[in-house]
């Protein structure tokens, strides 16, 4: 059996894993943390249960594609979904107005058709364009035949705002059709729209929150990996990936201090050989661990220098008991009459806009269900989340969580004040229902996922960067690979792309389109 170390237990880290162990390789995951899971997962306080990352999935009805790759995966048999309004799964708010985002491309058309009435023809122009960028793709279709390469080369060249005005003549309408922007931290003139298209292709198709917490996948792939004979090993921080001259022969890696008691030797680094390394961090963290001259300076280069997306500030929110109406849908809300730039604020026009949801509680007995979901009827958390750059934070950079002073507490305390009010505008009454809440940072996200700056999505893709912002699964180290948000994209469905990508080194994609498309 060849050996595999993976380094990290994100969702890209744990979907190798399982596609590899079941196809017969020696399988050990490594993550630094506690807990396992990267951006799945979930922290409690006082009894009520909070997302930090996976807040919604799309494409998970019966037979469409992340339906089928969590079938493959075999956590649908542990996860339960919980679907978001059809009529309405996303609600955009500009200039005091709402919009509702409809599922399905005769609704989403008709109900757009009602707001703009002499839009219809653009708007099926617009939806058609999205439809076969999707549809283009082999890895997003799951389809393993001839695809129309030219389209997608065409749109990830093309801004997202150049194409929405080459189709849209109402500008109110080009402005709501990117309302969900923050779900991909878009720059104007600077993000690929197919990058847009796959994201509404993804949940006009169907749109579900995770009932009781994304932690869930994890801990399903956990169980699933095991069952195939691997291995997942927390609080083992991997220090180096060891290389001869010609590839990599195994990775040193450490136990992390903790509250129990142990020998100082126990800290040391223990080498762990293996035949191949697949690391789910951020191609930062990867190339910091390779100390080889296999890696040229150049690449080293060309990978530090790509940028990130922005940072969040997200406010944590626990309800009174039975008092919050189970919010069915994603609210964003806009101060300055447009989702364009609101990473681009100041001190004194923070926040320019937001992103409110509700978590799902599992549930079970209510009506409203779902065929394995139940929908609540009150929402016990919810989360507000906003842009934040690292300079905001910049002079806490390098503390622990839990230790950085009473000032960051104060600087925390006043954004999330701030935020609260805006939201008390979009909904007069809500803090009389809030009972408490909690907030992080970009530095927070930094101390539990390791990505660079606390970014919201890792790298950015920047048109004007062109292949030079991509960053690939294969490093220059023959038997060293990447995988996770950064070699695809990010999402639930972004990351299991990039996990095939990733596993195809090994399989082929011939082999796991047609182990997908067998699994029982």
């Amino acid at each position: 059996m060849k050996r595999v170390v993976i380094i990290g237990s994100g969702l890209g880290g744990l979907s190798c894993g399982v596609v590899l162990a079941k196809n017969g390789y020696q399988v050990t995951v490594l993550e630094q943390g506690y807990q396992v899971g990267g951006c799945l997962q979930c922290f409690t306080r006082k009894g009520v249960k909070f997302e930090t990352g996976m807040h919604f999935i799309g494409s998970a009805a019966e037979g469409q594609t992340l339906h089928r790759l969590m079938h493959y995966l075999e956590v649908d048999r542990d996860v339960h979904l919980s679907p978001l309004a059809p009529q309405g799964y996303d609600v955009v708010s500009i200039d005091g107005k709402k919009y509702r985002f409809a599922q399905g491309r005769e609704a989403f058309i008709r109900q757009m058709t009602e707001y703009f009435p002499h839009q219809h023809d653009n708007l099926v122009k617009y939806y058609d364009l999205v439809e076969s960028i999707a549809n283009a793709s082999s890895l997003h279709s799951l389809k393993n035949t001839e695809m129309d390469s030219a389209i997608n080369t065409e749109y990830q060249l093309r801004s997202i705002n150049e194409v929405i005005d080459s189709l849209i003549t109402d500008p109110t309408l080009a402005k709501v059709l990117v309302g969900n922007l923050p779900l991909y931290a878009a720059e104007k003139d600077k993000t690929p729209f197919a990058t847009h298209a796959f994201i509404m292709d993804f949940y006009n198709q169907s749109a579900f929150r995770i009932a009781g917490g994304s932690d869930v996948i994890a801990k399903s792939l956990v169980k699933t990996l095991e069952e195939y004979g691997g291995e997942v090993l927390t609080r083992r921080k991997v220090t180096e990936i060891v290389c001869d001259e010609t590839h990599a022969v195994g990775v040193k890696a450490k136990l992390e201090a903790g509250s129990d008691v142990l020998r100082a030797s126990e800290y040391d680094d223990v080498f762990i050989p293996c035949d191949y390394v697949i690391s789910d961090a951020h191609p930062k963290r990867t190339l910091e661990m390779l100390d080889t001259k296999l890696i040229r300076p150049a690449f080293r280069k060309r990978i530090n220098a790509i940028p990130q997306t922005v940072g969040c500030f997200s406010v944590y929110l626990r309800f009174k008991e039975q008092v919050m109406p189970y919010m069915n849908y994603n609210y964003y809300g806009y101060e300055d009459g447009t989702p364009w730039d609101c990473e681009k604020y100041t001190k004194e026009n923070w926040p320019k806009g937001f992103l409110y949801m509700h978590f799902c509680e599992e549930t079970k007995g209510l009506e409203g269900s779902h065929p394995t979901v139940n929908i609540p009827h009150f929402a016990k958390s919810g989360v507000i989340l906003s842009y934040m750059k690292k300079e905001d934070v910049e002079r806490w950079k390098g503390t622990r969580v839990g230790h950085r002073g009473e000032d960051y507490e104060m600087f925390k305390k006043a954004k999330a004040e701030k935020l609260l009010d805006v939201l008390e505008k979009h909904f007069p009454g809500i803090r009389s229902q809030i009972a408490d809440y909690y907030t992080s940072t970009p530095l927070t996200y930094l101390d539990y996922t390791g990505t660079e700056d606390g970014a919201m999505y890792g790298i950015a893709k920047d048109i004007s960067m062109g292949a030079a912002c991509r960053v690939p699964q294969r490093t220059r180290v023959p038997n060293v690979y990447q995988t996770g948000q950064n070699i695809n994209s990010h999402g639930m469905l972004g990351v299991l792309v990039g996990t095939i990508v990733t596993c195809s080194e090994f399989l082929t994609l011939e082999k796991i389109y047609e182990e997908i498309k067998n699994e029982k």
